[in-house]
Parts: structure tokens; C-alpha cells; sequence
């Protein structure tokens, strides 16, 4: 399953683009307070595990390490 994912410059809302079958599924959160730990790359792509995606939405700490 693929997702895109996009964030603002703030960093304070996220959309997340989803396809299922005949089409998107778009998702949409804004942080009251503070801002996602949105990782940062030289390129615009970043692929990260499911397992790093919930930890971004969670708003937790984590490595993320690029490919």
C-alpha cells in the first residue's frame, strides 16, 4: 500500500493521499499545539516504514533513515 503524504511549512497540518480501488481517500489533521517531527531530506522523497508513519501522526521522537 502506498501513501502520500504532505505537510505544510508550519508543520502543524498533514494530508495523507490514499488510493482504494476506483479512487482517493484524502486525509486530513491539524495540531492544536505544537508541530509533526516531518523528517528532512536533500530530495523531496522520503520513504519511511509504516512503523515511522505512526510514529509521525502520533507525534512521537523517532530516526527516521532515508533511502
Amino acid at each position: 500500500q502506498c501513501l502520500f503524504v504532505f505537510c505544510n511549512r508550519k508543520r502543524d497540518k498533514i494530508k495523507i493521499l490514499q488510493w482504494q480501488h476506483n479512487g482517493f481517500w484524502l486525509f486530513y489533521r491539524r495540531l492544536e499545539r505544537g508541530n509533526f517531527d516531518w523528517p528532512t531530506a536533500d530530495n523531496d522523497v522520503v520513504n519511511i516504514s509504516y512503523r515511522e508513519f505512526r510514529w509521525l501522526l502520533d507525534g512521537r521522537n523517532r530516526k527516521i533513515k532515508h533511502t
